[in-house]
């Protein structure tokens, strides 16, 4: 089921790219970057509140609190550079050098999170890392 959910969001992220790229035109990427955080926001809690979650609120400790916190910092600056990349480049350049986070992604789990590498992961993340500059450059 893990995987149905990362191929929906492999798509999404695709047609985020796409959508935003036709939408940003003639539009200051940081204000654009807010009107999408905010569907985001509304559709988030939306899905939140529909499904019950809501009452989950009192039960997330303060660590977590503060991870959620700083993954949001890390979102909305990730969004902000993106939408901005977005505005001044090519999609078909952009793109590839944000979906480089899969590497840098990996890189971290290993190191904060001490997951540990296999010959396939590492692998697959040089091989992401020789698309990435064979498509930018």
């Amino acid at each position: 089921m893990w995987f149905l959910f990362a191929l929906l969001s492999a798509v999404f992220a695709a047609l985020t790219s796409i959508l935003a790229k036709i939408g940003i035109e003639n539009v200051d990427s940081n204000l654009a970057t807010a009107i999408r955080t905010t569907v985001v926001l509304v559709l988030a809690w939306d899905i939140v509140l529909l499904t019950g979650k809501v009452g989950g609120l009192a039960d997330i400790g303060r660590r977590s609190w503060v991870f959620l916190t700083l993954s949001g910092a890390a979102t909305g600056l990730s969004w902000l550079c993106y939408y901005h990349a977005l505005q001044i480049g090519q999609a078909s350049r952009v793109v590839p050098v944000d979906k480089f986070s899969v590497v840098i992604s990996l890189v971290l789990a290993f190191l904060v999170l001490h997951e540990q590498p296999d010959l396939k992961t590492v692998l697959g993340g040089v091989l992401i890392t020789a698309g990435t500059f064979v498509m930018i450059l």
